[in-house]
């Protein structure tokens, strides 16, 4: 699928080479609404007819994540969650080991230890991620 100049993404430049296939996977990217894995953002490639492979998005990844761009969220050791930063408000994350349910929270209170913290040592922070691992109500409540 060729990109149209009216239907390129709204997220800033890479900084490499611009292929279709990356206006592809940006569009789609900025199309993408709450967490979501490599498998649902093929599928929404496959559905804009993009011929995109997975090895391509695989390699690809690490570049959105580099530029600020995607946040990877839910790691496990066969599986990754993402979610679009760029143009979100920043939160953290509360994550159920039982059920995998994310609870998306902010507290101003929290940010200022951060940044307290990162005066003192004298750390310039270019950002951030916070995922609190336990168990959510349903699942609390259920063992």
């Amino acid at each position: 699928m060729k990109a149209d100049k009216a239907a390129e993404p709204t997220l800033p430049p890479l900084g490499r080479k611009k292929t279709t296939g990356r206006n592809d996977i940006l569009a789609a990217v900025d199309e993408m609404e709450g967490h979501f894995d490599l498998h649902d953002l093929h599928d929404k490639l496959k559905a804009k007819g993009s011929k995109i492979s997975r090895a391509s998005l695989y390699r690809n990844l690490p570049m959105l994540i580099e530029k600020g761009i995607l946040a990877e969220v839910e790691k496990t050791e066969n599986h990754s969650h993402y979610e679009r930063v760029i143009g979100q408000k920043h939160h953290d994350h509360l994550i159920c080991l039982n059920c995998g349910a994310t609870i998306e929270f902010y507290s101003p209170t929290l940010e200022m230890m951060q940044d307290e913290i990162c005066a003192r040592e004298q750390f310039q922070c270019v950002r951030h991620s916070l995922e609190i691992m336990g168990y959510c109500k349903n699942c609390k409540t259920m063992g």
